[in-house]
């Protein structure tokens, strides 16, 4: 860690990485789309939902443990798929990836990632119940998408969690202005034996922007989801929903889990806040699938408030990028035993020794 003060949340980490980031870097991790309205959103609609604690429970033994896809969890925490960790850290997404085993929690690896999905992939292999799934854009080049699968696969990840909310990427105008490139250091460690595939300084432009536009398909439909699943036996998770007749679509074309998400703010700006996305999805699958939520988990409450409407655990993205920058590896893990010890005292004082316990009778929304 750093010669600061120890940071006691996730706010003061994100204070503490702006200093240690790069302005290119901590704009790109920290920016949302246009207007940024959904990002800011995605923080109001935890807030306006308040709780309503139940009281006199024998709360001497609090017990977080859950499991998603089969696959035990020490508290129900995924940590999303980002991008570019090693502009964060030298050691980036394998110092993520062992937090995360470490933790007992869940990580998704980014096709976008700068360590290898086989490098990330031999770090969970040490931990028997480690669980890793590989996240994936479909790229027009078939053969190439088809590759990603079959290394995933073949490297050991228990699922495919398809990022469906980017057919195109979303106006980032911070990383824009910046001329958003990757160190000449760093690069796509997944397609690094792909000719042109590279995030490369684009004038007046995000190169990310740009990528996005040559390589990933925007012509992918439910149709497509069916070839997907034929290239591999991982069940498939579908990343980015946020209406129910969609969710209840994904269902119907054999996806196993759904991550609500409106990729942190960073897509179409004005979209939903995913936690408001998240009770009519709940709804419309009725425990077919488990149900996922991505997007402004800062507190220990947040993770309850969304366990309270239907979620069966959360993704967190953001946050594990501060810690990885103040940190490294132990940066990310206390990041984690924050929002461990943050949702211990949360169900503790609401009444919930499991988590099981928590339902909507804890919840107020505000008018």
């Amino acid at each position: 860690m750093t010669d600061v003060p120890h940071p006691i949340n996730l706010f003061e980490y994100e204070q503490l990485a702006r200093a240690n980031l790069s302005k290119m870097a901590f704009d790109y991790y920290t920016s949302g789309a246009w207007d940024e309205i959904t990002l800011r959103d995605n923080r109001v609609a935890f807030e306006q939902i308040k709780l309503r604690p139940r009281m006199l429970v024998d709360v001497s033994h609090i017990n977080l443990s859950t499991s998603v896809l089969g696959k035990p969890l020490q508290l129900p925490l995924l940590i999303a798929p980002m991008a570019f960790q090693c502009l964060a850290h030298p050691e980036g997404e394998l110092a993520t990836a062992m937090a995360a085993a470490l933790s007992g929690v869940g990580m998704v690896l980014s096709t976008m990632s700068t360590k290898s999905l086989e490098e990330v992939a031999e770090v969970g292999s040490k931990f028997p119940t480690s669980l890793q799934w590989f996240q994936l854009y479909i790229h027009k080049d078939k053969g190439l998408t088809r590759s990603l699968v079959e290394r995933a696969n073949a490297a050991g990840y228990q699922a495919l969690c398809l990022t469906v909310d980017a057919p195109v990427l979303g106006q980032r105008e911070r990383d824009r202005r910046n001329e958003f490139a990757l160190p000449q250091n760093l690069q796509l460690a997944n397609l690094s034996t792909t000719p042109g595939l590279e995030i490369y300084h684009e004038k007046g432009e995000s190169g990310l922007f740009t990528y996005f536009s040559q390589q990933l398909n925007p012509a992918v439909t439910w149709e497509d989801l069916a070839w997907l699943q034929s290239l591999s036996p991982l069940p498939l998770v579908i990343k980015g929903i946020l209406r129910g007749d969609d969710a209840v679509r994904a269902v119907e074309s054999g996806a196993k889990a759904i991550v609500v998400s409106n990729h942190g703010g960073r897509q179409l700006d004005g979209a939903i806040a995913s936690l408001n996305a998240l009770a009519e999805i709940v709804t419309a699958v009725d425990g077919r699938v488990e149900v996922l939520l991505d997007g402004g988990i800062r507190r220990g409450t947040d993770i309850f408030k969304a366990l309270a409407i239907g979620a069966k655990a959360v993704l967190i993205g953001r946050p594990i990028l501060w810690g990885l920058a103040v940190g490294g590896q132990t940066g990310v893990s206390h990041v984690i035993s924050l929002l461990r010890d943050e949702l211990n005292v949360a169900m503790a004082l609401s009444g919930c020794p499991q988590l099981q316990d928590i339902d909507a009778t804890f919840l107020q929304l505000q008018h």
